[in-house]
């Protein structure tokens, strides 16, 4: 099930059965090459773009002068030529669209207003044009997006629709008699809304509405509309503005409005669907719902440029939290005059390290998305199902790295104390500002609905065409499973019987093959499942139909969300052959079973209850996860050193070193006071000889 997702049944790499030397060493720079990936030299760029001053944003801006400052750094882009990668030669593009995406991700540590500001004009905007349009639109309007002169906006999300896409309510309905569309939001909820560059700036919009001709509704195209000139909205389009919010102020997000606005037949973004001068519609694509899935398809790029930016974010928060985490000393323990470092205590560990653990998995897994986009829209690998491939995979690891990011920059902060609170070390900021990634280029709520979708549709191609001998042997093979599994008589994944020994239950935990078997075997479980009580649905009346399916909604996205999960795990254990140092291989695969063991973890119950793990088993997960934080504690700085990132980017005052200052200056101070003999006495220290003397007093007597 769901090969064309997942690697349940490829061989797992040699990196797996690795030795477990203790006295390994991180080699930073083997690990930032391996963490850089492909497009290294231009992630490396995009940094060093990133780190200057001018692409910063001072705390305290009004939203009107972060607006401001946001679109003057657009221009900065521009003469830069960071904008232009994934767009053709023909109009001085570079047909790259992996590095495209990979550089864009590194702008989240500017600002991510800045970032978001860019990804709707270049990311969304010009996307369209480019992927929907044909070479004459790309020739008209491409030269002036890239360069700025066309600020747009990419009109899709409704008032009253969002993530349904398909139910807007904007129409462009076609005049023969002046081979014109007229645009038209019919009512308040079909105005559109959250449209970046839409209060102020844009002059342009990508707008989204069902195409109507000769009477017929033909589904959601693309329309290019000019929305304004030096004067303001062109006449019948109008909009308001959607003021402050959450984050991201630095965008002049809006509403627009539409009545009876007359565009050229020749607007139509033309690719998939046409409008001949009388009104005939024509498509390559006969099926109505496959080819609004294929346009939709095509503008995949913000989802997987907010995954990996996502990342970028995580990143730049477990640099901050774990540096000032190995220079803070809170309470006193083996010492009287030198209290312990932060991260030494083993809580503080568990909130940050499987974090960290996590990170990796997630940015290991976008690289692999990203050349898996980059294989689709460079055309080397190009079919129906690369793309359904695409798609459902980003949707997948977006929405575990948007809300992995969110978690993230909360305990960073919280783990930070009130240092992490001040404005100056930038969690609340960019916590504010990640919120909205969670819920735009499609709530991931939804995102997952879709993943669980597709894991069923690969699900039933197991038994296409099955006779009924098939069928019946499946549904035995599946009762006598769930029999085995309940009773115990079967332990997935448990390469040595529970004998009693902790130590060899927890080697078996340790075990690739055995996390492998249990996450996957989870995934397929849970489908199989799903897939079993959707039965019911087929051939009831559609009310019935829907009835049960949301019955079945929750376990579904759990369903998706494990297989995101699996994805993650497998593409952490694929990069840990593309390490060439021994000693970093080795600290990477403790981080990787910590991130497998933490999911087995979070899941325990599940793994118990359908007869996955014994209890014996279960009971020595949490110590040995215990001790995966004791190996990996003394390397946590190299790990995030080895995410590349500067001052100029991290840009908070309790990664600078400040601290360690602090705290030196503290215990040479105590030292000096002790060696001069003027130190005060405690009064613990006090009560204590006084009680010892009274008790050597008695005992003489």
């Amino acid at each position: 099930m769901t090969q064309t997702l997942s690697t349940t049944e490829r061989q797992l790499p040699a990196s797996a059965a690795i030795s477990d030397n203790d006295a390994a060493v991180v080699d930073t720079d083997s690990l930032s090459r391996a963490l850089l990936g492909k497009w290294a030299d231009i992630r490396l760029q995009a940094r060093a773009l990133a780190g200057q001053d001018a692409l910063h944003t001072p705390a305290g801006l009004s939203h009107h002068e972060h607006r401001e400052r946001v679109m003057g750094q657009l221009k900065i882009l521009v003469d830069a030529g960071a904008v232009h990668r994934a767009f053709p030669k023909y109009v001085g593009g570079e047909d790259n669209h992996g590095g495209n995406v990979a550089g864009f991700a590194e702008l989240v540590t500017a600002d991510p207003s800045l970032q978001i500001k860019a990804g709707v004009q270049w990311g969304l905007f010009g996307s369209a044009v480019l992927h929907l349009g044909n070479r004459e639109h790309h020739e008209k309007w491409l030269p002036g997006i890239m360069s700025l002169e066309i600020p747009g906006c990419f009109a899709m999300t409704e008032t009253g629709h969002g993530s349904d896409v398909a139910s807007i309510a904007t129409t462009a309905e076609y005049d023969a008699a002046t081979e014109e569309f007229i645009i038209n939001t019919p009512f308040r909820a079909a105005w559109k809304d959250y449209i970046g560059n839409g209060a102020v700036n844009g002059k342009a919009a990508v707008v989204f509405a069902h195409l109507i001709t000769r009477g017929v509704d033909h589904g959601v195209h693309a329309f290019y509309v000019e929305l304004r000139d030096d004067n303001g909205f062109l006449p019948g389009v109008g909009g308001e503005d959607d003021g402050v919010k959450g984050g991201l102020n630095g965008i002049d997000n809006g509403r627009l409005h539409f009545s009876n606005v007359r565009i050229p037949r020749t607007n139509l973004l033309n690719k998939y669907g046409d409008v001949a001068a009388d009104g005939t519609y024509t498509s390559a694509i006969s099926s109505p719902g496959r080819r609004f899935f294929t346009m939709i398809g095509t503008l995949v790029q913000g989802r997987v440029s907010l995954d990996g930016a996502a990342v970028a974010a995580s990143k730049l928060a477990l640099k901050t939290a774990i540096q000032y985490g190995t220079e803070r000393r809170q309470f006193n323990g083996a010492s009287d005059i030198r209290e312990e470092v932060l991260m030494d205590y083993q809580q503080h560990q568990r909130r940050l390290l499987p974090l960290l653990a996590t990170t990796f998995a997630a940015s290991f897994a976008h690289d692999e998305l990203l050349q898996k986009f980059d294989d689709v829209f460079s055309g080397a690998h190009d079919t129906d199902e690369d793309r359904q491939d695409l798609e459902t995979l980003a949707a997948a690891l977006k929405s575990l790295s948007t809300w992995h990011a969110l978690e993230t920059l909360q305990e960073c902060r919280e783990a930070t104390g009130g240092a992490g609170f001040l404005a100056e070390n930038r969690f609340t900021a960019l916590r504010a500002d990640l919120d909205i990634y969670a819920t735009f280029e499609g709530d991931n709520t939804v995102l997952l609905q879709l993943v669980a979708k597709r894991l069923l549709a690969d699900y039933a191609k197991e038994f296409a065409g099955a006779d009924f001998g098939v069928l019946a042997r499946y549904v035995v093979g599946q009762a006598a499973d769930v029999t085995v599994h309940r009773t115990g008589l079967r332990r997935i994944a448990q390469t040595v019987a529970d004998s009693g020994s902790e130590k060899k239950s927890a080697i078996a935990l340790r075990d690739p093959r055995a996390q492998h078997d249990l996450l996957a075997d989870r995934v397929n479980t849970m489908v199989a499942e799903v897939a079993g009580a959707l039965k019911a649905a087929r051939g009831l009346p559609k009310e019935k139909g829907a009835a049960i399916f949301n019955e079945n909604q929750h376990a579904l996205i759990e369903a998706a969300r494990a297989h995101a999960e699996l994805l993650q795990w497998e593409g952490f254990t694929r990069a840990l052959d593309r390490i060439d140092d021994a000693g970093t291989r080795q600290v990477m695969t403790w981080v990787r079973d910590l991130f497998g063991l933490c999911l087995i973890e979070k899941n325990l119950g599940w793994y118990l209850m359908n007869g996955r793990l014994s209890a014996q088993r279960a009971r020595t997960l949490g110590p040995y996860i215990n001790r995966l934080l004791a190996k990996i504690r003394p390397h946590a700085l190299d790990l995030v050193d080895s995410f590349g990132y500067g001052q100029e980017h991290l840009r908070a005052s309790i990664a600078s070193g400040a601290e360690k200052a602090r705290q030196d200056e503290a215990f040479e101070y105590q030292r000096l006071l002790r060696a001069s003999g003027a130190a005060p006495v405690d009064e613990k220290v006090l009560i204590a000889r006084e009680k010892a003397a009274k008790k050597k007093s008695g005992k003489k007597k």
